[in-house]
Parts: structure tokens; C-alpha cells; sequence
């Protein structure tokens, strides 16, 4: 039975809060050095992630910050949908995710053809991002963390990273195969491989996907990780300058 029809998987596997907002514990903590903004709204730069995050909802205040930061006529995450709007404020449409964690099923491990990935990479990481389309990957996304590729006919066949941090954990991302190696097994050697690294670190594992991503649930259901949340996500608008 998958985890997303499984009722049993609506138990959370880890009642870890910092999870329930994991882009501003990784602004506020691992990733403060990259972070745009202060004590109530914070960011990315945008050739980072397009990831941004707020202390509270609740502060009134929060609204001109956003403003501050991102300016007007400009999209920034969602709040939940309980959270009423100013005026001026749109919602966009909202897509459902999952969150998943790992278990101690999972048999993390170093892979003998991983290579690490870095600047001079970028232009083929992000070359298989545009064709796998795994979900964002930026000029500058691979400063988050490790990113790990294997190789064939010298061309980069996959590869996985690090994105978010926060306390206790890293979030594994751009899980992406070129579709000429696909069936290999190349994105779970390289999804087990970051594994073991944060496990090295003292830090567990987490992955966020679309609800609608089934293939890809399904790989990382078998490889060990158990559905936390069922979350949306989505985007606000800035009012006009007007």
C-alpha cells in the first residue's frame, strides 16, 4: 500500500516541529549567512532559492516586511488559507505536497561513483534540472549544500543535493536523472549517498515532493522514507505600488 492512501501514515513519523517550518529554521540557523531580511520575514537571494519565510503570521507587522523585502506586484510563499489576506493581497493557486522523513529503514551509504558538484558544474546541472524538472535549481542553489552527480560518456547522467537546513536535519533535493540512464538505479544510489553524509553530520534526512509526483513517493517509499505532513504550497502577491 503507498503512503499517500495508507491511513496509518497520517500519524506523524516525528512530531519535530522545527519541520513545520523548515525554510525559516534553515534561515534563522544553517543558511543565516545567506538569508535577505530580519527578525520577522527572511529569504533567499533570488539566484539561491525562491524559498522565503516568516517568523509569524500573526504580527501585523509582517506584511509591510514582506513589502520591505520583496517590494510590490511580486509573488512570496502562501500562508495557510486560515490566514486572512490584506487588501491588495492575492492568492495564487495552491498545489498539494508531502513531506517525508527517514526511517532506520534506510540504508544509507557512500557511492564509489559520486562526484562532488560545484561552480564550474552549474551550467550542466542546470541543463538536467530544464529536462528532469525535479523543481527548482538556481545559478547559485548549489551553494545550499553538497550536490553529488555520477557520470556517463562524460556527460552528467544524475544527480541529488542538499537544499534546506533546518535544526536537526537537511532536506534532500534536485533528485534528477537524464532520461537516457533512466532504469538504472542512479538516483537512489545518489539519494543514499547524501544520506550517509548527513548522517556523518549528526543531522536526519527529510524530502519534500508534489502530491501528484507518485513515481517519485514510490522511489522514496522504498528507499526508507515514511510521509510526515501532507502540506500545500502556493504564493501570495504583493499589492501594486498604487
Amino acid at each position: 500500500m503507498s503512503l499517500l492512501t495508507d491511513p496509518a501514515f497520517d500519524t506523524p513519523a516525528y512530531d519535530d516541529s522545527v519541520l513545520d517550518d523548515a525554510a525559516w529554521s534553515s534561515l534563522t540557523g544553517e543558511h543565516a549567512h545567506l538569508a535577505e531580511g530580519g527578525d520577522l520575514v527572511r529569504r533567499y537571494p533570488v539566484d539561491v532559492s525562491p524559498f522565503a519565510a516568516v517568523r509569524t503570521w500573526d504580527d501585523p507587522d509582517v506584511w509591510a516586511a514582506i513589502i520591505d523585502l520583496v517590494g510590490y506586484d511580486t509573488d512570496f510563499p502562501a500562508p495557510p488559507e486560515s490566514v486572512a489576506l490584506p487588501a491588495g493581497w492575492t492568492r495564487g493557486e495552491l498545489h498539494a505536497g508531502v513531506q517525508l522523513v527517514e526511517t532506520d529503514r534506510i540504508a544509507a551509504r557512500p557511492d564509489p561513483e559520486a562526484v562532488v558538484l560545484g561552480e564550474a558544474d552549474v551550467p550542466e546541472m542546470l541543463d538536467l534540472v530544464a529536462r528532469a524538472k525535479p523543481g527548482p535549481f538556481l545559478p547559485r542553489t548549489h551553494e545550499l549544500g553538497r550536490y553529488v552527480g555520477i557520470r556517463r560518456d562524460g556527460r552528467l547522467a544524475a544527480m541529488a543535493g542538499e537544499r534546506l537546513r533546518p535544526a536537526g536535519w537537511t532536506e534532500i533535493s534536485a533528485v534528477a536523472t537524464d532520461e537516457r540512464y533512466r532504469g538504472q538505479g542512479l538516483a537512489s544510489r545518489l539519494v543514499l549517498d547524501v544520506v550517509h553524509h548527513v548522517h556523518e553530520r549528526g543531522a536526519r534526512a527529510l524530502m519534500h515532493a508534489a502530491a501528484g509526483n507518485t513515481n517519485a513517493i514510490r522511489l522514496y517509499e522504498s528507499l526508507g522514507f515514511v510521509l510526515r505532513r501532507r502540506n500545500e504550497f502556493g504564493t501570495v502577491r504583493t499589492p501594486s505600488a498604487a
